[in-house]
């Protein structure tokens, strides 16, 4: 396939879906950093993002999906992250879930977690609406600080199919990521605080 650099209009998101349904991977815009994703249950298309990321492969890659609904297909809400879900999504915090979804698992090289994430970016969602669900890692090489800028992005990184570039991103830094089981574990403070997450219990 030939590598596209293109900007994100409906011509150019029907591009990206369907680079995507032929197994391809495509970089896009979210509401934190520049991303990288295929389709989660390609097993193929998540190496060549191994690859493209140098990234080792104990290291295990996020999902994004287009909505809760969606996301609830693949992994288990409690009363918790359905609190959480509901409050911040589409937005910036990832919720570590139980998994259900045996063919993920395996395309995946998963546990019984799933990290997942609706994000707030127009142009991802629009991918998403067709696509459902999709690995969604920053757009970098494993160890190097992410993008928000897509000509940085471009510049640092090779091996990806189409480039849909969304401009700068204005971003107040990464998702919040949390583990929810029988407790509440933040593991890592993004743009949404700790105290913002405890005040809605």
């Amino acid at each position: 396939m030939k590598k596209l650099k293109v900007n994100c209009d409906s011509e150019c998101i029907d591009i990206a879906i369907n680079t995507i349904r032929k197994g391809g991977v495509v970089v896009f815009p979210t509401d934190t950093v520049y991303g990288m994703g295929c389709d989660p249950y390609n097993k193929d298309a998540v190496m060549s993002i191994y690859k493209i990321k140098k990234r080792h492969g104990s290291k295990f890659f996020p999902v994004l999906g287009y909505s809760k609904n969606e996301i609830s297909k693949i992994a288990v809400f409690n009363e918790k992250s359905e609190k959480i879900a509901e409050k911040f999504w589409p937005g910036q915090i990832t919720l570590i879930l139980k998994l259900k979804d045996e063919k993920i698992k395996k395309s995946l090289n998963l546990g019984d977690k799933i990290a997942v994430r609706v994000p707030d970016n127009q142009c991802i969602l629009s991918i998403l609406k067709e696509c459902k669900l999709l690995v969604g890692t920053s757009a970098n090489i494993s160890g190097t600080l992410p993008f928000t800028d897509p000509n940085e992005c471009a510049k640092n990184i090779s091996g990806y199919d189409v480039f849909i570039d969304g401009g700068k991103i204005s971003s107040t830094g990464e998702s919040t990521v949390v583990e929810i089981g029988d407790d509440l574990k933040i593991l890592r403070e993004g743009s949404v605080s700790k105290q913002e997450i405890i005040d809605l219990f």
